[in-house]
Parts: structure tokens; C-alpha cells; sequence
């Protein structure tokens, strides 16, 4: 049989809470008697110095370190609520900027309509918004909210920024389509405003890139037309009123013939920026009509 195992009786331990007590209840008697006895160079003075002065000095210390972490906390809490309101503050700030851009850039076209409405003062204008662009780029052509009902016909012609954007092709009851100057089929006849001389303005989507239309046909035998003359609407034209302002001349080239010259032209028009644009509510008068 095996042996029996006699199991050793186990030792009765102290709670914790009551140990805890008991040394609370020994540190106040010992610091009670550190301040209520006047006991100098005896044992027990010293004794209690031992005790409790380093247990002192460890309430001290814990104590500054807890009043130092509170403080710590509470700075980092005021931090953290000043940069909560400074980042609400910015994007206010940033919102009524945006706007107040906003506004900016209506008003600077608004006053170049207005502006232009100003140089071309003897034809009757309407004002209209851009609201759809075949090209996410270019604003070659384009659909305007002005139509049928506002008096809007085909072949009217369309000025914005300085000068010329182009035509009327096609209108409905409170829209019209426009086929700008710089579109691939849009053929101009231009005179140069202050020698008189014909030419045709082309308009060339590749070209545009580079800022610039293309133009041909200009008999020039004098040599009079110079880099930036002013290049305008001819009387000639069957759909474009006379006079308005296309661009500059930018390039000349003598032709093959040695006839007649060609180059290129730089519109005053910003075609990638268009927003709003002036209808001029006046046909060009032709034979025919």
C-alpha cells in the first residue's frame, strides 16, 4: 500500500487590506509622536527619524509626481481643445475664402462684360452663362441657357473677354449651341485693322494648344503688316458683324506663290477659361437678307 501523504497544515496568511492597516495605523502613531514629543538624541527619536522621514520624503515625491502628471494632463487636454477650435477656425476661414475667391473672379468677368458690352455699344447684347462644353478642355463648342425665348436666333454672334468667341449654330426654347473660332470647321474672313488687308482666320484645335489660331490668303505686296497688328472681323464676312476683335498677328510667312502670306494668330479670347459670354442680338445684314 502506498504511504499515505500527510498534507503539512497550511499557514494562515494576514489580507492584504488589513496589512495595509496595520502599516497606515504604525506610519500615523510614528508621525504623531515625531510631532508631539520633543524627544532630542534618544533612541526613539532617532528610530522614528529613520522611519518615517524616508516615508515622508516617499509621500513627498509621489505626491509631486501625481500633482505634476495631473498638471501635464490637463495642459495637454487645453492643447488638444485650442487645436480642435484653430482647425474649426481654419476651415471657416477657408470656406469664406473660397467664396470670397469666388466672388472675385465673377466680378472681374461680370466687369470684362461689361467692359465689352461698352466697346461694342451699338449692338444690342444679352448676357448668358455657360452650361455644358463639348471638350473638357477646350471650349471649342459649347451650350449657353439662353434661347428661343430670350430672342436668340442661328448665326448671332458670340463676344467675351475682349473679342470674338464665335457663332450660333443651333438654338432651342431656353438654350443655344456655339461653334467657337478655334474649332476644327470655323472659318473667319478678318481684315487687319489698320492696313485694310483681307485674310481668313482657321481654326485649329492642335494649334490652340499652343495658344495660337492659324490664318492664310493675306495679300500684303507692301509689307505693311507687322507682328501684333490687330486682327478684326472683315465686312466682308457673311455671318460676323464687322469690326470685332479676333487677335494679333503673331507669325508672318511668305507663301509658295510668293503671293500672298500666312501665319498665325494669338486670340484675345481665353478659350480654356470661358464662363460667361455677351449674345449679340443683331444679324449680319447680307444681299440675301
Amino acid at each position: 500500500m502506498s504511504p499515505v501523504l500527510k498534507k503539512k497544515p497550511e499557514k494562515k496568511k494576514i489580507p492584504g487590506k488589513y496589512l495595509l492597516l496595520i502599516v497606515t495605523v504604525l506610519c500615523l502613531g510614528l508621525m504623531l509622536v515625531t510631532f508631539t514629543t520633543n524627544i532630542s538624541d534618544s533612541f526613539l527619536n532617532s528610530s522614528v527619524g529613520v522611519v518615517v522621514i524616508p516615508f515622508q520624503k516617499g509621500i513627498v515625491n509621489v505626491s509631486s509626481k501625481l500633482f505634476d502628471y495631473a498638471e501635464k494632463q490637463k495642459t495637454i487636454e487645453e492643447l488638444q481643445a485650442e487645436n480642435e477650435r484653430l482647425k474649426a477656425e481654419v476651415d471657416s476661414l477657408t470656406s469664406e475664402n473660397t467664396l470670397l475667391m469666388q466672388d472675385y473672379y465673377e466680378l472681374t468677368s461680370l466687369r470684362q462684360l461689361y467692359d465689352l458690352d461698352q466697346t461694342y455699344s451699338d449692338y444690342e447684347k444679352v448676357g448668358a452663362r455657360i452650361i455644358a462644353s463639348d471638350s473638357s478642355s477646350w471650349f471649342n463648342s459649347f451650350i449657353i441657357d439662353k434661347g428661343e425665348d430670350d430672342g436668340i436666333k442661328p448665326d448671332m454672334n458670340i463676344i467675351s473677354g475682349a473679342g470674338l468667341v464665335g457663332i450660333v449654330t443651333e438654338t432651342g426654347k431656353n438654350w443655344s449651341r456655339v461653334n467657337t473660332i478655334i474649332n476644327d470647321n470655323a472659318n473667319v474672313s478678318a481684315t487687319v485693322l489698320h492696313t485694310g488687308d483681307n485674310l481668313i482666320a482657321a481654326g485649329s484645335i492642335e494649334l490652340i494648344e499652343q495658344g495660337v489660331i492659324a490664318y492664310s490668303g493675306l495679300y500684303d505686296q507692301d509689307g505693311n503688316v507687322k507682328e501684333g497688328d490687330k486682327v478684326v472681323t472683315s465686312n466682308i464676312s457673311s455671318k460676323y458683324l464687322p469690326g470685332i476683335l479676333i487677335g494679333y498677328i503673331d507669325t508672318i510667312e511668305i507663301d509658295s506663290n510668293n503671293m500672298t502670306k500666312s501665319g498665325l494668330i494669338t486670340p484675345v479670347v481665353d478659350f480654356e477659361h470661358l464662363e460667361e459670354v455677351l449674345v449679340i442680338k443683331e444679324l449680319k445684314k447680307t444681299p440675301e437678307s
